[in-house]
């Protein structure tokens, strides 16, 4: 699993009697931690995303998408499951297909991790709950954080193939099978057109 640096344990463990403090640090190591999958289709480090750029970029597509009063779903709880989503791979990681590990293996991994950290706060049950509801993908608020998943991933391809960076072809294959929203499948396409 590359990474900018390891996950500074020993600064959670002194922070621990102050839970905020120890789960900040905690997350801060997502923007150490590149996205995997880029770095196997050759976009260099230095251009890398991390998986907390990418939190940010599934939660700001969110915030945008639902402003106008988006129904029947709970804009607020898209926003925090948007936030939550990738919290596991702190300790996890971030794995790709590529990596082969089994569904079951990898929530398991990921669950371990975000009940180590949500487990520091008050309110965890209900963060742990939220991530749960987005791995299983049944509530109309889990899939659509999911379709903002896979769409935050392909608009970054865009980015670097226009950077000429890499050709990501299956990056956007993976993503027109995700998402099935018609409005998020229009913005898809209209992003794929500006392709390099």
């Amino acid at each position: 699993m590359e990474k900018k640096a390891d996950l500074n344990v020993e600064l959670v463990e002194q922070a621990g009697a102050q839970a905020l403090l120890a789960v900040y640090f905690e997350f801060n190591h997502l923007k150490q931690l590149y996205r995997q999958g880029w770095l196997k289709h050759g976009v260099p480090r230095e251009q890398c995303e991390s998986v907390a750029e990418h939190v940010l970029g599934v939660a700001l597509l969110a915030w945008f998408y639902t402003a106008e009063g988006f129904q029947p779903a709970s804009r607020e709880k898209i926003l925090h499951m948007a936030l939550v989503h990738d919290l596991g791979e702190v300790y996890a990681g971030d794995f790709t297909p590529d990596d082969r590990i089994e569904p079951a293996e990898k929530h398991r991994r990921e669950r371990a991790g975000v009940e180590q950290i949500l487990g520091r706060l008050a309110g965890g049950a209900e963060y742990l709950a939220l991530w749960e509801e987005f791995e299983a993908g049944e509530t109309i608020e889990a899939r659509l954080v999911r379709q903002f998943d896979r769409l935050e991933m392909a608009l970054q391809a865009v980015v670097y193939e226009r950077q000429g960076l890499a050709r990501l072809d299956d990056f956007f294959s993976s993503a027109r099978e995700a998402i099935h929203m018609p409005e998020l499948a229009r913005l898809l396409a209209e992003a794929q057109a500006l392709r390099a």
